[in-house]
């Protein structure tokens, strides 16, 4: 009996021995970019489904599918007939003829869903209004690299905690036992929790001992009508070096970009972590490559 297909759809439910094996399969292809020999995608297609802008997801995902031997399909949502209303099943049965697995960038984590369910290939969600998990991969890659394991480390988020990306953060607080804090104002906190992670208003709480400070933007894709709004609400929520000085001394900042500066983040401070925060970026490539190695299932040599 063959192996139940392979997805990365979310860091939901997902369990903490697949995370680690990802996380060793990008940090050997960070060590031996150029030289290792691995291909798990030879001969294979893979098609990126985007219905949301991008930069490092979609530039990580294709650099990383042809290094691991594949052939990269960019595919805009706009321009296919899901643009016109074709249901998300129909499109997934037709391609999952064609190609050998799906990167799927959109709105509603559903559609995601969905389209592995009907299309019967590996699926990665590389963005939802849901979650972001590759990002969260990439984070973690570049938070150990730093300062060693995760667990038991103290992850202070600040800013609009209720995103995508604080979601997928709360899940792996809970996987990898790291503490979480998530500031942010009311009305803007995340609708889910667990035993890792403390929710609150104040940024000097969250910010005092931290290990890491992280944010994100305060208006995402979508939501530019509420911008007026969110910019002041979101007053008082800056990284800046008043909170830089609250965490620990061997505190970094990370920041999943774009960043707009003195906004979420000062100016001064996102340079001086510019090394942490653009080597997290790179990582995205890094993290990608383990995801879709783990999804093929080889083994490692």
């Amino acid at each position: 009996m063959s192996a139940p297909l392979r997805h990365f759809l979310g860091l939901k439910d997902f369990d903490e021995k697949s995370i680690r094996e990802i996380l060793t399969l990008a940090a050997r292809y960070k060590a031996e970019r150029g030289s290792i020999s691995w291909r798990p995608l030879a001969g294979q297609t893979w098609a990126l489904i985007f219905n949301k802008s991008s930069t490092r997801t979609r530039v990580s995902f294709e650099v990383g599918i042809r290094e691991l031997g594949g052939n990269a399909l960019f595919l805009n949502g706009n321009d296919m007939q899901l643009g016109r209303g074709e249901p998300i099943k129909d499109t997934a049965r037709v391609l999952g003829r064609m190609v050998h697995g799906a990167i799927i960038r959109t709105f509603a984590q559903s559609d995601v869903e969905d389209f592995a369910q009907y299309s019967k290939i590996p699926t990665v969600n590389a963005l939802t209004d849901d979650e972001h998990p590759c990002q969260i991969l990439a984070d973690i890659l570049t938070i150990e690299e730093k300062l060693g394991p995760i667990a038991g480390k103290k992850i202070a988020f600040i800013g609009d905690c209720a995103c995508n990306v604080a979601r997928s953060w709360v899940y792996a607080a809970e996987t990898l036992k790291f503490n979480l804090t998530l500031a942010a104002p009311e009305g803007y906190q995340s609708t889910i929790t667990n035993s890792f992670v403390t929710l609150t208003s104040d940024v000097k709480e969250a910010a005092k001992d931290a290990d890491v400070l992280y944010t994100d933007v305060w208006v995402s894709m979508g939501l530019e009508a509420e911008k007026s709004k969110r910019l002041a609400e979101f007053q008082g929520y800056q990284i800046n070096h008043e909170l830089a000085a609250l965490a620990k001394k061997h505190a970094i900042v990370l920041h999943c970009l774009p960043a707009y500066r003195d906004q979420e983040i000062s100016e001064k401070i996102l340079e001086e972590n510019a090394q942490h925060i653009f080597d997290q970026a790179e990582n995205r490539l890094h993290a990608q490559k383990g995801i879709l190695h783990w999804l093929a299932e080889l083994p490692v040599e």
